[in-house]
């Protein structure tokens, strides 16, 4: 059940109190970065042990391979904390890298075979065991190149209070708390999947790969320099069907329309048998190609641009967390890594999301149809691969709209959020980025997209060699930065918690793998 957006109370509460709470937003990163060594191919060394554990470490893991670093930030309201743990997250690393680098972008360089690409290890404990075998699940379906690009995921909620009293002042009684929570959360996903394409329209940063990505498939990519593959008019290519926008899953419809059904389509996901995926086994020769045969191993297999999230519990799974307790935060996966940052993402990035969402909180948002979903589907591609080109239509209600004018139509909707947030935050930042980025609207080469391609084509040395300057220019920063003795030794002590909680749960296992796979999935 969905509550009425368009009240005269609730826009009063909206224009009127909200601002009482806003301050009390809560945000958070998790930046995944390739290592690379000094030739700038992909790291075969093993996770280095003064980092810690990756299956405990709050701050500092892996994703899908051993090389790809993922840092997060913890959760807080102080708005400029995040960037701040981030900087300093790269510091500890950095410092403990030896001859290695971060990989300055979201596509990787230079690609060798599948084979070279290893996959991440978190130990001998089930949990562990359970991650690294879905991995290689994931190389299995989908190959492990795709499995090596980085982004940057954005984490965001409101203050608990700032919902208990919207729904008192619209008198929203009719859902529990935590269904209305849960039910205001899907509404503002709704939003952000109508626009989201306004996202890789600005911050795109992979219009260009290195050749050696392609593995000599065919492309419909120009040659930008020897050595270079570009979009005339691209954005991101890491969103395309080149990345994470893959064919294998667009057959999959899963409802945001509400939690019940989101859940419910998950759910089918992962437990409807694939006939290709079941060629290729699970269990062969008595070694597990993959955690089972269905449509989705585990929820996070299905890849969307935002999420609803919900922290679980030891051995709990997503759905069933977000079942039991509800929505608890947003993430927005929808970020490249902005190479033109030592940290991959800038504040100014962190605040037009903070007024993005707020816009998509404060909007009506009915259900979303099939036709407005595959509207919404064709404007992010469109955006991904041609968000640069002045002639560029996207679609709405059925009909071809000039990009130029959505774009500036939502930016005059964002202006009473950005007022608010400036507002609660005693600043004029928000006002000011809306100004900024609205400009490059109408000159798209200005964009991080537009300014890489001319990076690269005044250069002529091609994708790699600029990736790799930027690469040592920001491992020459980290290296030589000093940490604050607080946070340090926050990073430090929680290595070695992190070896002990690992060593812990290894010793602690009482249940085979195949029970206690059986008992995850029950």
């Amino acid at each position: 059940m969905s509550i009425n957006f368009n009240s005269v109370s609730e826009k009063q509460f909206w224009q009127q109190e909200s601002v009482h709470y806003l301050s009390g937003i809560q945000r958070g990163i998790e930046k995944e970065s390739l290592r690379i060594n000094a030739q700038g191919m992909i790291s075969q060394v093993e996770h280095p042990k003064a980092l810690g554990s990756t299956l405990t470490h709050r701050y500092i893991t892996t994703d899908y391979s051993e090389a790809l670093l993922e840092f997060i930030t913890p959760a807080t309201d102080e708005r400029f904390a995040p960037i701040d743990w981030l900087e300093d997250i790269h510091t500890f690393v950095y410092q403990r890298l030896n001859d290695e680098l971060l990989w300055a972008t979201s596509m990787p360089c230079i690609m060798g075979n599948d084979e070279d690409i290893p996959l991440a290890y978190f130990g001998t404990s089930n949990s562990g065991r359970m991650k690294t075998v879905y991995r290689e699940g994931l190389g299995h379906r989908y190959g492990r190149f795709m499995q090596t690009i980085a982004g940057v995921h954005f984490n965001f909620s409101f203050p608990k209070q700032l919902w208990q009293a919207l729904q008192q002042a619209i008198d929203g009684h009719q859902l529990n708390s935590q269904d209305f929570q849960s039910d205001r959360y899907m509404g503002m996903i709704r939003n952000f999947q109508r626009d989201s394409w306004i996202i890789p329209m600005l911050f795109g940063a992979s219009p260009a790969l290195c050749e050696s990505f392609l593995k000599g498939r065919p492309t419909k990519l120009d040659l930008l320099v020897p050595g270079t593959r570009f979009g005339k008019f691209a954005t991101s290519l890491r969103m395309s069907d080149l990345g994470y926008q893959n064919n294998v899953q667009s057959a999959l419809r899963v409802s945001t329309n509400d939690l019940a059904s989101y859940v419910a389509t998950l759910e089918h996901a992962i437990r409807t048998e694939d006939p290709y995926y079941k060629s290729i086994g699970v269990k062969v020769d008595d070694v597990y190609k993959q955690l089972n045969a269905n449509v989705l191993q585990i929820e996070n297999e299905f890849y969307s641009n935002i999420r609803p999230k919900r922290t679980c519990q030891s051995g709990e799974r997503p759905t069933k967390a977000l079942s039991n307790r509800g929505i608890e935060y947003i993430e927005v996966r929808a970020l490249d890594i902005n190479l033109f940052d030592k940290v991959g993402v800038t504040q100014q990035q962190l605040d037009f999301l903070d007024v993005f969402l707020l816009n998509c909180a404060m909007q009506s948002s009915c259900p979303i149809t099939e036709r407005e979903e595959a509207e919404t589907k064709k404007n992010f591609a469109r955006v991904v691969k041609g968000g640069r080109d002045p002639e560029l239509y996207l679609w709405r209600k059925n009909r071809q709209v000039s990009a130029k004018i959505l774009a500036h139509n939502l930016f005059d909707s964002f202006d009473e959020a950005a007022e608010l947030l400036d507002k609660a935050y005693n600043t004029h930042d928000y006002s000011q980025v809306l100004k900024t980025l609205r400009s490059q609207i109408d000159e798209p080469e200005t964009t991080i997209s537009g300014q890489i391609v001319q990076q690269i084509q005044s250069r002529g040395d091609g994708f790699f060699p600029y990736a790799m300057e930027l690469s040592k220019k920001y491992r020459d920063y980290f290296a030589t930065r000093e940490l604050s003795g607080s946070r340090a030794h926050v990073l430090e002590e929680e290595v070695q918690k992190s070896i002990d909680k690992q060593l812990a749960m290894e010793q602690g296992d009482d249940k085979t793998f195949e029970e206690f796979l059986a008992s995850y999935f029950a």
